[in-house]
């Protein structure tokens, strides 16, 4: 059994400040060792559930947070940026048996600690075919296409929620509890690995390969904060602005979605400037 996690660091344990998963602060020295110790637990829980194998994606932004050196010498990890699949590298293989959300958050426009969509800002609100998303939704309607479950979700109790919505059968681990966006009652880091390496391995009797989703055309819609980044996103190809501070486009399939998505945000932060935005 083949397992790809997927690790953004907004939902590890203890983060709930711009800083603490903000490369080159402080702050993110200090939550990287915490974050590190959500994977390991995870991958522990996964090998002890019958996994064969455990493939570690990168996921946070520069996606060189994971401290290679303090892996679980089992695993095996993606770093670094500029991937095909960006959040979901590695699925593509087809032969991933269940993936692991891991670290994972609330949308843009919900509420939850440190809740966004690609960008920490600039971006209000997402839908994936008329529903408000996350990167969870995201990234669940890619790994669909590839057969691949999702098993296992873990973050504040708002991403534990939002899971809910478009993986139900997943096992979900709230590391901590949401309190305002850059606040949350938090569980101590002894305390979260254990939940976290329980989960995993009960998370394992959801593996295996299930029926890939047939590719069908996908709308995706995305709400800026100024009506420039509008302007600025439309500038892709078969992007339409529909509002003001509102652009739409459509794929073929979720491959496309996605990657079309990882384009659209990458012109919206390419617009901005530093003061006004």
């Amino acid at each position: 059994m083949k397992i790809l996690i997927s690790a953004d660091m907004e939902g590890a344990t203890g983060v709930t400040w711009p800083a603490d998963c903000e490369p080159g602060t402080e702050q993110w020295q200090r939550c990287r060792s915490m974050f590190t110790g959500d994977v390991n637990a995870a991958i522990g829980g996964l090998f002890e559930g019958g996994a064969t194998e455990v493939l570690v994606n990168e996921a946070h932004s520069t996606m060189r947070n994971l401290l290679l050196e303090e892996l679980d010498e089992r695993a095996t990890m993606i770093t670094g940026r500029h991937k095909e699949l960006s959040m979901v590298e590695g699925v593509q293989t087809g032969d991933v048996d269940g993936i692991v959300f891991l670290g994972y958050h609330c949308g843009a426009g919900d509420d939850g600690v440190l809740a966004h969509t690609y960008l920490p800002n600039a971006i209000t609100r997402v839908w994936l075919d008329g529903e408000p998303a996350s990167e969870g939704r995201l990234n669940a309607a890619v790994v669909a296409e590839y057969g691949t479950p999702v098993i296992l979700v873990t973050g504040d109790d708002r991403a534990c929620e939002d899971a809910e919505s478009y993986a139900p059968l997943a096992r979900t681990v709230a590391v901590k509890d949401h309190v305002s966006r850059y606040a949350a009652r938090c569980r101590p880091p002894a305390r979260t690995a254990a939940d976290i390496r329980t989960a995993a391995q009960g998370a394992m009797t959801l593996a295996g390969r299930i029926t890939p989703v047939v590719p069908s055309v996908r709308a995706v819609e995305v709400e800026v904060d100024s009506a420039q980044l509008a302007q600025a996103a439309a500038i892709v190809p078969g992007v339409t602005r529909i509002g003001e501070r509102r652009v739409r486009y459509t794929s073929p399939d979720a491959y496309e979605m996605i990657r079309a998505f990882k384009t659209v945000t990458t012109m919206i932060s390419n617009h901005m400037e530093k003061d006004y935005g």
